[in-house]
């Protein structure tokens, strides 16, 4: 699975591909396509996996990437390079997107695999560093538990760093939505967080 997305400015963890690359891979070259596909696997694997995170293993989170360029490439000649979305966006929204999607279909069938939480203190407790671990785990768990929609936002902002406007055009919402979906998602992790440290 890729690695987590370094904390930087958006802008220069997703740069993008040259003009000539993206035209040709419009036009259906086979190594435009796999430069596509090396320059935006690693953001597109972390979001999809970070999204579903407790809903499967490696092979989900693959085969939602797979399915995203599918989707992509299927769509890449529509794509407008003068337009106002940049390639990554237009990229990481058909992820985002399909990974709600999958989250959606999930959450009908199951909940998020979860150990309880004796077995977070039992495994942690006589390390220094327990505490933190377990909070850690918490948060994600309270991550996961969110709505599909509150999920994506909050991700696409606290883990990713995006920018609101780069997530108003990923989740195809207005600005005023993203900070809306942003605080709501804030406080319901507060108040998970503060309920577990309650009781």
């Amino acid at each position: 699975m890729a690695a987590p997305i370094p904390p930087d400015g958006a802008k220069d963890r997703f740069p993008e591909l040259d003009e000539l690359t993206v035209a040709s891979a419009q036009r259906g070259s086979t190594r435009a396509k796999r430069a596509l596909v090396d320059r935006y696997q690693r953001p597109v694997l972390a979001l999809i996996s970070r999204l579903l995170r407790g809903y499967g293993d490696s092979a989900l989170v693959e085969d939602v990437a797979q399915e995203t360029f599918l989707r992509v490439f299927r769509a890449l000649p529509r794509f407008d390079r003068d337009g106002p979305a940049r390639l990554s966006t237009w990229i990481l929204t058909i992820a985002c997107h399909r990974s709600i999607d999958e989250l959606r279909r999930r959450r009908i069938e199951s909940s998020p695999l979860e150990s309880g939480p004796g077995e977070v203190a039992a495994n942690d407790r006589a390390d220094e560093n327990a505490e933190r671990r377990m909070l850690s785990r918490l948060l994600d768990r309270a991550i996961d538990g969110l709505s599909p929609e509150y999920k994506a936002t909050f991700v696409l902002r606290e883990v990713h760093g995006l920018e609101y406007t780069e997530i108003a055009q990923i989740l195809e919402i207005d600005l005023g939505t993203v900070k809306s979906r942003l605080n709501r998602a804030r406080t319901r992790l507060r108040e998970a967080l503060s309920e577990v440290y309650r009781a």
